[in-house]
């Protein structure tokens, strides 16, 4: 059988942590941002965890 692809799409948007946790970015901080507080906006602009369901799936996308 063949081996897996790597889903490039996925690739580009998730950063594999030293100890294999995922991280990703947060959504809602790319326009309309007149309106959202200072506050949410700097909690918006850091990385989180995904979801456990999530994050199996994200893992299978990245051949892990």
């Amino acid at each position: 059988m063949p081996k897996m692809k790597t889903d490039k799409g996925a690739a580009k948007r998730v950063k594999v942590t030293g100890s294999g946790k995922l991280r990703r970015r947060h959504a809602f901080l790319n326009h309309i941002l007149e309106k959202k507080s200072p506050k949410r906006k700097r909690r918006l602009g850091q990385e989180t965890d995904f979801a456990p369901g999530d994050a199996k799936q994200v893992k299978r996308l990245l051949g892990m």
